[in-house]
């Protein structure tokens, strides 16, 4: 897909994101918040990055492009070759995630150390932002991974009780939990 001219869109979180996935001319799926919006149709609440998950063999190239785009690294204490953050003033901050697909069409994130899998049914989610289409990971491995442990916030309850609600899906016990036990 062509890249659109960067004053074509306001400068508005949504619009990031719709000139990001633009602009990459490769697959990109969205994941956490925007993930969650996306699948929802329309943005709940504000975000402090954007995260997406991209095969490694196109981080060099999507990475350069950005760079070009004024993008440039914020290091973190999590920061490491399979995840790290670009940032930009205008256009704030882009949390990426990066796998090797296998014969089987799973991501597999952490290599050349695995640290997980991105299930290949996890990646048929599609949502919109701004009326755009774009893939996204499926609402069941958004409810899923927050299985996984890291530590919840209000706002992972709250997107989780609203892809439940939108989609019909349960949330596990175990996050109502955890959700209750705040």
């Amino acid at each position: 897909m062509p890249a659109k001219a960067a004053n074509q869109w306001p400068e508005t979180p949504a619009a990031t994101v719709i000139w990001l996935l633009q602009m990459a001319e490769c697959p990109i799926w969205l994941d956490g918040g925007w993930g969650v919006d996306a699948l929802l149709g329309c943005q709940t609440r504000p975000h402090e990055d954007v995260d997406v998950i991209v095969a490694a063999q196109h981080a060099p190239d999507l990475v350069a492009r950005l760079g070009g785009a004024g993008f440039s690294d914020v290091p973190r204490d999590d920061s490491r070759a399979c995840n790290f953050v670009l940032g930009c003033a205008r256009r704030g901050l882009i949390d990426f995630h990066l796998v090797q697909f296998d014969a089987a069409g799973n991501g597999i994130y952490g290599l050349p150390e695995p640290e997980g899998i991105y299930p290949a049914a996890a990646f048929a989610g599609r949502g919109s932002v701004l009326g755009q289409p774009v893939q996204c990971v499926t609402a069941a491995f958004q409810i899923e991974n927050r299985l996984a442990g890291h530590r919840l916030r209000a706002k992972d309850f709250a997107d989780m009780a609203a892809l439940a609600a939108a989609t019909g899906l349960d949330v596990p016990a175990s996050l109502r939990r955890r959700a209750r036990e705040g």
